[in-house]
Order: structure tokens, then C-alpha cells, then sequence
């Protein structure tokens, strides 16, 4: 009969490794240094068994690749499922790679590494690896340092029994150092002797010591490896419950409009928005825009003299901000200073897909916005906004924008402890990051989402064609429709939305085919592009013309939503009007006329009918050709398939066309807004 270790045993191992990080709970920047050691194994394992004293490891192709990951794994995983550790202590995540490439990969280590050899970790004292281009290799003291500075004479035999784990046993096993000569059998069998040494630095007798008051040591079976680590588990499944309740709408833009008269719940739906997340209070922010900001201190604070030295008066809006780039620390990626291509020195953001899917959005809502001139006050943001680049490799990333809170500015206190405590950065875990802050400032963190509440009438400012080409503009009876037979019984639900992932795309991101109505097969970005290049024959020479940006923009929102169909394909060219193009126009007839004499309006119909056909034609109860909704969703039984959850609706551009030239017929002018 095959036998496994024993819970109590595996769980001795567990606590044993809280030695690493001096039995305290692990917080960032001891978890590189801890899960480092991950790597360190795995490299060891690898160049032992290929004979090798180093390892290319940077491109999908290089032939190690794949047995490196797969070392890790072999080390961290706790079930075939990809669950696994990243410090041995009480951290749980889920990803095809262990991390690799989020934490070692991407994090700015190897990334950077052909300006200079580099440590891993970055720290001299503790440098178990040295990266040159990409190529790994074991620092020649690592054996020392795993010794000194991590205290492998202490913990080896944690690592003995863990790197056991999966192994099967026999009967003749059970015997304390039966079990202690088969454990190091493997582990010799596998790692460098001089490794195997260190990890089992002593001998059976110690061994025994060692499990002197366990009461059993082998198992007649497997059992759940993360009940080891059941304080941080319930947190991490807390953590997905909340994040997989609804489907998730991935945005293309980081700023919204929300655009509809008063009392339609506008602000409610941005509060609903933050509440998905599980953590409220931590990410939402409600700021109320005065009549009197006409200035971008007015949203994030200032420089003021009155004692004498410079003191930064910050707001709520600045503070906000702080604490959604303190979440980005928080949350395993690396945040970091790194030299970016033309663009010199800035703040990093780098890591793997699936931590980024951990990282919560964080709702501003800026109520009432255009109460004040929002070219005005909320310029510098605007400005800002356009400079954010997500840069992906595979599912690695780097994410970097501009600074908000300028350096220049920063070096202007004379308090800056001050500062960096009413920013929410005065933890010791913060110190390498709010140096870097100091330095290089403070840009948009990714996960900020702001959404500004506008009610257009007599007592607001307009917008400018600036304000509206950097944002996602939503007529929201349009999108969030109040229904009032659907008041006290919803029959349906809006999707979570997130924070962008992408800042350019281009028709190679949106390369695939899908069938159309037909039954053909048509490429999603060609099509997509002859769209948007047959509505812009109509707006060319007038003031509504679209520029490179607005191609830009239509292949985030294809790119975001992955239609896999053509009326889902066509939904996103429907809503894209909506939101990009149909805002921007307004005027008399005589500025609604084409180039060559004829009416716009009907004009961009014609071509939309073409285009948009068969949603355009579509009638209230033909529901096989209804576009879905891409923004909510049917409420339907548990366990419903993601078809029985589609909802589907009229074009929506249509309807908004026919009122604008309804409008424009009736008063001689007509815009977007209602």
C-alpha cells in the first residue's frame, strides 16, 4: 500500500518555514526575499541535471524554459490544480506559471539586466541568483547565504519533508529514520550534494529529535495541502468568491461619464460598482466637484507657505490615489523604478496576469462633475491619462504612466515624513517605494477608476471635444435604463466592471475570425477597422472628424471585450458610438452638413444601417438578432450557462440617432446629451 507524509508532519514542516521570516506574518519585501528561494532550488535542481552552469531563460522558445517552471512548481504547488505558495508561510494564489514570471521574470530583475549583472533578490546580502541578459546562474556563495542569511540550519528540515510531499512510501517507511534516509535519498537524487547536504545538514539522530512529540508520521493517503495554511486560505477564497460574483466587463478607458437627468442613480451605481469588490470602505471615494475649482490643486492639493517651509495640503482625492497605489504594493506585483525606452527613468508596475487579477479596482466618483469647467481643475489628470503604456510579454507585464504628483513639487516640502504619513506610505514596508515617489513622483495607479456624475442642464459647463475624446461617455438611461417594472423584481444585473488593461492595440491584438450571420468567417480587426474608416467618410471635413486616436480606442474595446461572435463584435461598434462618437456632435443643420452638401446625420445612418446590419434591423422582439448587452447581464437560477445569461437589447445608436435628428428637425440644433 502506498503511503504519503502525514498532516502533522507536512504541517511541522509549515511552521518550521516561519523561521524565514523571524515568525512574523510575511509583508512586501520579505516576500521576494523569502520566495527567492523558490527560484534558488529550482536553478540549483536544473543546472544539476542538465549538467550546466547556466540557463538562458527569456523567451518561451529557450529550450529550459518550460523545466524551470516546472522545478518551481515542484517546490511551491500544492495540488495539480495550480494552487500553490509563494513563501511557504501564508500566502496562496493560482496561476500556470508559479509566479515565475510575475516575480522573477518581469519584476525588473532579469528585465533590466543588460545594463548591469543583478542580484536576486536585488539585496547584495542576500543574492542567491546573478542574471546577465537573461542569463541565470547561481551566485557562487549561495550556499553560504542560504546558510547565514536565511538560516538553513534551523529550517532544512522544513525543506526535507516539504520537497517530500507528493513522494509515495512503503510500510518499511514508517520507522523515524527509515523515513530520514528515504527522504534524503530523493533529495540527493534530485539537487546538488553540496545542497542536499546543507538541507539535511544534520543527522538521523537530530531527525528524531526533531519528531519527538508527533504522533504520526505517514498517511494512507493524500489530503488537501492548503488546510496548512488556513488563516490566509479562508482570506484568498474570500477574496475570489467576491471577485467571480458576476461577470466581469473589462473597460477600455480609466474615465467615465455618466451623463443622465437627475435622480436616475448615477452615483448609486458607482457606490454598487466599489461594493463588488467586498472592501467598500477601502475602495470607494465620494468627492463632491465645487462651482468655484477652476484649478488642478482644487482636486489635488497644493503647496503652501503661510508657517514659513513649504507644506503640501493634500485632499481627498490625493490621498485616494495613495492608498490605491499602497494596494498595487500590497497586492505581490513589483513596484519599482525602471528605465523605459525614450521615455528615461519612472515608476514600474510589473508582474503576471493572474496577480494583476487579484488587484481590486478602486471608484472615485467625482459627483456632480461639471459643475465646475472639468478642462479646468481636472487638467493635469487629463493629461496624464494619455501617457499610461501597458507594455505585455506573454502574461507578464509593465504598466508606467507620467507623474501626477510631480517630483519637482515633492522636493518642494520641507516636511516630507509629514507628507509621506498623511499619504498613508509611513509603514517601514513602504520605504523603498516612497523613496522612489520622492524621486521620480506620483502617476495614475492602473486600478484607479474615476467616474464623474453629469447632469446636463442650464446650471453646467459643457464638455470640450478634449474631455470626451479621453473618456468612456455613457447616456445612462441608455445603458442602465430605468425600468420601473423592473423595480421591486430585477430580472437582470449589471456586470462588474474593471480597470483597463491595455493603453494601445493595434489589429494584430484583435487577429482572429468569427462567424458572421451568414455562417462566414470574417476577421474581427479587419472588420473592424473598415468600420470605423466607413463612418469617418461621412464625419471627414467636418469638425467631428476622427482621428488615429479614435482607431486606437475602437481596438481597446474589441480587444477588452473578445467578442466571440459577430453580433457581439457589432455590440462593441454600437456601444463605441455611443461612448466616443455620437458624444462629439452637436450643432445647427448647418454644421450637421457633409463635405459634399448632405445631411450628416442621415448620412451616418445610411452607413451605420450597412454596417450594423442585422442588429440595426432588429425589432423589439426579434431577440436571435438583438445585440447583448455588454454592460449587464440576466439574473438567472445558479449553475445557468454564460448563454442563459446574456441579455439581449435593441441597437442602442440607433435610437440615439433618431432622437438627435428628431431633436434636430424639431429645435434646428441638437446634441448627444439629453
Amino acid at each position: 500500500m502506498d503511503l504519503y507524509l502525514s498532516r502533522d508532519l507536512l504541517l511541522l514542516a509549515v511552521n518550521g518555514f516561519k523561521l524565514l521570516a523571524n515568525g512574523e506574518e510575511v509583508k512586501q519585501g520579505v516576500t521576494q526575499d523569502v520566495s527567492a528561494i523558490r527560484h534558488c532550488l529550482a536553478l540549483s535542481r536544473l543546472l544539476n541535471k542538465e549538467a550546466i552552469t547556466s540557463v538562458k531563460l527569456k523567451h518561451k522558445t529557450d529550450p529550459y524554459l518550460d523545466d524551470f517552471i516546472t522545478y518551481v512548481g515542484d517546490i511551491v504547488k500544492l495540488d495539480q490544480d495550480g494552487s500553490y505558495t509563494t513563501n511557504f508561510i501564508n500566502d496562496i494564489k493560482q496561476k500556470s506559471d508559479f509566479g515565475v514570471g510575475s516575480n522573477l521574470l518581469s519584476a525588473g530583475v532579469a528585465t533590466h539586466s543588460t545594463q548591469s549583472v543583478q542580484n536576486y533578490p536585488k539585496k547584495a546580502n542576500k543574492g542567491l541568483i546573478v542574471i546577465d541578459d537573461y542569463e541565470f546562474s547561481l551566485a557562487n556563495d549561495y550556499l553560504n547565504k542560504l546558510k547565514e542569511k536565511y538560516d538553513f540550519s534551523r529550517v532544512g528540515f522544513s525543506f526535507l519533508i516539504w520537497l517530500n510531499r507528493f513522494n509515495k512510501f512503503s510500510e518499511n517507511d514508517r520507522e523515524p529514520r527509515a523515513l530520514f534516509d528515504k527522504l534524503i535519498e530523493y533529495v540527493k537524487q534530485e539537487y546538488p550534494s553540496d545542497l542536499a547536504d546543507l538541507i539535511a545538514y544534520s543527522d538521523s539522530n537530530d531527525f528524531v529529535e526533531y519528531l519527538k512529540d508527533l504522533s504520526s508520521l505517514l498517511s494512507e493517503s493524500e489530503f488537501d495541502l492548503t488546510s496548512l495554511f488556513e488563516v490566509k486560505k479562508q482570506d484568498y477564497e474570500t477574496i475570489l468568491r467576491s471577485s467571480n460574483s458576476g461577470t466581469v466587463a473589462v473597460l477600455s478607458k480609466p474615465f467615465l461619464l455618466l451623463a443622465g437627468i437627475s435622480g436616475t442613480g448615477k452615483t448609486r451605481f458607482v457606490r454598487e460598482q466599489a461594493k463588488t469588490s467586498g472592501q467598500f470602505a477601502e475602495t470607494y471615494c465620494l468627492t463632491s466637484v465645487r462651482p468655484d475649482w477652476h484649478e488642478p490643486s482644487d482636486l489635488l492639493g497644493y503647496i503652501s507657505r503661510l508657517n514659513g517651509a513649504a507644506e503640501y495640503i493634500t485632499t481627498d482625492v490625493l490621498q485616494f490615489i495613495a492608498k490605491a497605489w499602497r494596494a498595487i504594493a500590497d497586492s505581490g506585483l513589483t513596484v519599482e523604478v525602471q528605465e523605459c525606452e525614450d521615455l528615461g527613468k519612472r515608476l514600474v508596475v510589473s508582474g503576471e496576469r493572474a496577480v494583476l487579477e487579484q488587484a481590486l479596482p478602486y471608484w472615485l466618483c467625482l459627483d456632480e462633475m461639471n459643475l465646475a469647467p472639468v478642462e479646468q481643475y481636472f487638467a493635469d489628470y487629463l493629461s496624464v491619462l494619455e501617457t499610461r503604456e501597458w507594455c505585455w510579454n506573454g502574461y507578464s507585464f509593465t504598466y508606467s504612466c507620467d507623474a501626477l504628483l510631480k517630483p519637482a513639487t515633492i522636493k518642494e516640502v520641507a516636511n516630507k515624513e509629514k507628507l509621506r504619513k498623511v499619504l498613508g506610505f509611513d509603514g517601514e514596508q513602504y520605504d523603498a517605494l516612497w523613496a522612489d515617489i520622492c524621486q521620480y513622483g506620483l502617476g495614475i495607479p492602473f486600478n484607479l477608476l474615476v467616474a464623474g456624475t453629469v447632469n446636463m442642464d442650464e446650471t453646467t459647463h459643457g464638455f470640450s471635444r478634449k474631455v470626451i475624446d479621453r473618456a468612456l461617455s455613457f447616456d445612462f438611461g441608455a445603458f442602465f435604463p430605468n425600468d420601473y417594472n423592473d423595480f421591486f423584481t430585477p430580472t437582470s444585473c449589471n456586470k462588474r466592471l474593471s480597470y483597463p488593461i491595455w493603453s494601445n492595440a493595434s489589429k494584430a491584438d484583435v487577429d482572429y475570425e468569427v462567424d458572421n450571420e451568414g455562417g462566414v468567417k470574417v476577421n474581427v480587426g479587419a472588420e473592424t477597422v473598415d468600420f470605423l474608416d466607413q463612418v469617418n467618410t461621412v464625419l471627414k471635413s467636418t469638425p467631428f472628424e476622427l482621428a488615429f486616436r479614435a482607431l486606437n480606442e475602437l481596438l481597446l474595446a474589441v480587444a477588452s471585450s473578445q467578442p466571440k461572435d459577430d453580433l457581439t463584435l457589432k455590440a462593441v461598434w454600437d456601444d463605441f458610438m455611443m461612448c466616443k462618437v455620437l458624444p462629439r456632435i452637436e450643432g445647427d443643420t448647418d454644421k450637421l452638413t457633409t463635405s459634399d452638401g448632405k445631411a450628416l446625420l442621415v448620412e451616418l445612418n445610411t452607413v451605420l444601417a450597412a454596417q450594423l446590419a442585422p442588429i440595426w434591423l432588429a425589432s423589439d422582439t426579434d431577440e436571435a438578432n438583438q445585440r447583448p448587452d455588454l454592460y449587464r447581464e440576466k439574473i438567472v437560477a445558479d449553475g445557468a450557462t454564460d448563454k442563459e445569461k446574456v441579455l439581449r437589447i435593441p441597437c442602442r445608436s440607433k435610437a440615439k440617432l433618431q432622437w438627435m435628428s428628431e431633436r434636430l428637425a424639431s429645435a434646428t440644433f441638437t446634441s448627444f446629451w439629453p
